[in-house]
């Protein structure tokens, strides 16, 4: 006997089902509202070209709601070709820590329409994507967002051509397609006002620039991702605003702690002595902290750091560090809303970038 038939059924028979175990029809919700099925379904679909009284349509939503009807997907579908979903597809994303606020928002933002998304991740697998992509176009979703994990020019795979879309994350050269992104060369202008403010002009490195061959490591999946160059493109514009310029820019093939403590000790070392560093993120700003310390520079009396993305290890260093946010919420829950707009908002939406104040910063001493 095979696993299957010794397993024992706990489905009811037809004859033994109850009636909670049984779909409440539509007939049903009509005869305990006292109307009729036609007058019912009306209702029910948000039909505005019947005259139904409100006190109607209210006793039909009531009773729909103490049966616990619930429309029948396959049925809304023929009759409106509108399933009630989207999908969230990713390469990484869903796998990232940075992922969560992003991920929650857009939720958070479809139960707001009453729509149900679906998450998927293809792990940066073109195969895997287009199994993914065509099996969800088969549950008939009604749009999709397509997300990168960190943000970066991509293609539009063929299938999704026509079908309702939005970036997330990520730009195309159509800008017929909604893209949502954070605004990286505005936040690179933020990172140079707050120095500026303070009275910096003459000594200021920047950590992380892009080599010409810059590809990144793993967590960049071996693609260069377009905040690398906006963020230092942000810095030039905001200091040539005052006529001034980057001290220089240290190099970098990757924006993990190593490279950051190894390129302001490089630094240091030449004889090179910056007021301020504006690292390209936290994992290179604490870098700088470890090099700074084991020169004793103090932080920000000696030195001024400010960085980029807000992440824990902002809050964890000490001092704590003034860094620039990634505007994780805002961007999920825009681009499910510009997904389920009915009037099409194209081109890139680029989200500001807040600055979150620590006290890496501060007046530099006069040379």
């Amino acid at each position: 006997m095979s696993a299957k038939s010794k397993r024992k059924s706990t489905r009811p028979s037809r004859g033994q089902a109850g009636a909670g175990s049984r779909r409440v029809t539509l007939a049903q919700v009509a005869e305990a509202a006292g109307v009729s099925r036609s007058a019912a379904s009306f209702v029910m679909t948000g039909r505005t070209d019947q005259r139904i009284s409100e006190e109607t349509q209210a006793r039909v939503r009531s009773a729909a709601a103490t049966l616990g009807y619930r429309p029948d997907v396959t049925s809304q579908i023929l009759r409106t070709g509108q399933s009630g979903t989207i999908a969230l597809v990713s390469e990484f994303v869903a796998s990232t820590p940075y992922a969560n606020r992003i991920i929650g928002a857009a939720l958070d933002q479809a139960r707001k329409h009453d729509t149900v998304m679906f998450i998927a991740e293809t792990l940066g697998e073109k195969d895997t994507e287009e199994r993914l992509l065509h099996n969800l176009l088969d549950r008939r979703v009604d749009g999709f967002v397509y997300a990168s994990m960190f943000t970066q020019n991509v293609t539009i795979p063929d299938v999704l051509r026509g079908v309702p879309l939005v970036l997330l994350n990520c730009c195309a050269s159509d800008d017929r397609v909604p893209m949502v992104i954070p605004d990286e060369v505005g936040a690179g202008r933020t990172a140079a006002q707050a120095l500026l403010r303070h009275g910096h002009r003459d000594r200021i490195h920047y950590i992380g620039g892009p080599t010409s061959d810059f590809r990144g490591g793993p967590e960049w999946g071996g693609r260069v991702g377009t905040a690398v160059l906006d963020r230092l493109a942000g810095v030039k514009e905001e200091l040539a605003h005052a006529n001034l310029r980057l001290a220089g820019i240290s190099e970098t093939d990757n924006w993990e702690p190593r490279n950051g403590r190894e390129a302001v000790a490089n630094l240091l070392a030449h004889g090179t002595r910056p007021t301020a560093l504006i690292c390209a993120n936290d994992r290179l700003a604490f870098g700088a902290y470890q090099a700074l310390a084991a020169a004793g520079l103090r932080i920000p009396e000696d030195v001024s750091i400010v960085s980029f993305d807000h992440s824990d290890l902002a809050g964890w260093l000490q001092p704590s560090l003034n860094s620039i946010a990634l505007p994780h919420e805002e961007m999920g829950a825009l681009a499910v809303d510009l997904l389920m707009s009915e009037k099409p908002r194209t081109g890139k939406h680029a989200i500001r970038m807040t600055l979150h104040q620590g006290n890496s910063i501060s007046t530099p001493h006069p040379s």
